[in-house]
């Protein structure tokens, strides 16, 4: 066998043995890299784009990890014209994290201030990630749009509610704040003149604000009582949560429904009187409607001894009386002609479909002046008669 053929037979042996030699050489150069690249930090957040209205401050949670626990840069690219951002961390302002794997990985929170008057707008940055091990950059995006902030609302399951004057109505609202940002209010109450109204934050009677965090809700208690003498109707109650520049109002009524209530009394209070048998007492009465609904057809009646008589005047019947009004009736009593001296009770009833009031009146009768008179004439000639019988039948 010659050496050219020799050399023919075996170069295809060589050629694979400097192949797999080349092979193994690149594997042993690639291997430091790819160990470094498998620990570079890696940067993420759950929502990297978000839409806000203008003014809102935004919150972008950045978590950091990496395959062994190392120090990582955080650096916010550049933002529109007037926007403020600062990264945040342990109640710090932060300019980086510690980064490791699973729950090891850093934790940073990126704030973005929106000025207040920014035009609507898609506002594209980023954060960056960078160690000794390698860098990472998150792309995120604020949308500026006016319809997208949110809302707060103020609302009652029960806005109107009816009772009695004197009666605490009490009412129940629901301020939810919607918009992206905690927020605390104050609250307040107001209804008509001569109302006790007041509104706080529920469950707490001392506080005198109310905060609430993004997207939550909390609970108002508003009570109000009228006077004891409010007409019978439906009276506006108004309330107001207010933070800052903004005013969210809620309207509440309450119906107060109509109280009868009648009293029957005298001009001045004395329940007594005097008089003769078989002649005329009279006796004012005054009826009065106490309560807060008209009375209609308020009729007065009498309960006398036996054989006196009793008329009113000018009416035994009113055709009705205003809250809060009196009128005065005259009550003519006549005793029987033989009544004797004595105390007598007359009762007087004032009513109607909705209320009643009794009085008791006292009557003293006293011996009428006619037989007064008869009885010192009787007793005058009883002395008579005797004086002319002694003269007479003295002499004998």
């Amino acid at each position: 066998m010659s050496w050219s053929s020799s050399f023919v037979r075996h170069t295809p042996r060589r050629r694979a043995s400097s192949l797999a030699l080349l092979g193994a050489l690149m594997t042993v150069l690639a291997a430091p890299a790819g160990v470094h690249a498998a620990a570079a930090p890696r940067l993420s957040t759950p929502y990297p784009a978000v839409s806000v209205a203008p003014g809102a401050k935004v919150s972008f949670e950045l978590t950091v990890s990496a395959a062994t626990e190392q120090a990582v840069r955080l650096t916010v690219g550049r933002l529109p014209d007037g926007w403020k951002s600062v990264l945040r961390g342990g109640g710090y302002e932060v300019t980086a994290v510690t980064a490791g794997p699973g729950s090891a990985a850093g934790k940073a929170t990126l704030e973005v201030d929106v000025p207040a008057d920014a035009a609507p707008t898609r506002a594209a940055f980023s954060v960056d990630a960078s160690s000794p091990a390698g860098s990472d950059t998150l792309h995120l995006e604020i949308e500026v749009n006016a319809a997208a902030g949110g809302q707060v609302t103020l609302a009652s399951d029960f806005p109107s509610l009816s009772g009695a004057s004197g009666t605490t109505f009490t009412y129940t609202l629901t301020l939810t704040n919607e918009t992206p940002q905690d927020r605390t209010f104050a609250v307040a109450a107001a209804g008509p003149d001569g109302w006790q109204v007041g509104a706080r934050p529920s469950g707490d009677a001392q506080a005198a604000s109310l905060p609430i965090k993004a997207g939550s809700s909390a609970t108002i208690s508003v009570t109000a009582t009228p006077p004891d003498t409010v007409p019978a109707g439906t009276y506006p109650i108004s309330v107001k949560a207010t933070e800052g520049g903004q005013e969210i109002d809620a309207q509440l009524s309450a119906e107060v429904i109509g109280q009868y209530k009648l009293s029957l009394s005298t001009p001045d209070g004395r329940l007594n009187a005097q008089g003769t048998a078989g002649g005329p007492i009279e006796l004012q009465l005054v009826l009065r409607n106490t309560g807060t609904a008209p009375l209609q057809s308020v009729k007065l009646t009498s309960t006398p001894p036996s054989g006196w008589k009793v008329d009113f005047t000018p009416s035994a019947t009113l055709d009705g009386l205003a809250p809060q009004t009196s009128q005065t009736v005259t009550a003519r009593m006549t005793p029987s002609d033989q009544a004797i001296a004595g105390d007598y009770v007359v009762t007087f009833t004032a009513s109607t479909s909705q209320a009643t009031s009794s009085q008791d009146i006292r009557v003293t009768v006293e011996t009428s002046l006619t037989w007064a008179i008869v009885g010192v004439g009787l007793i005058v000639l009883t002395f008579l008669g005797l004086g002319w019988v002694f003269r007479r039948f003295g002499r004998r």
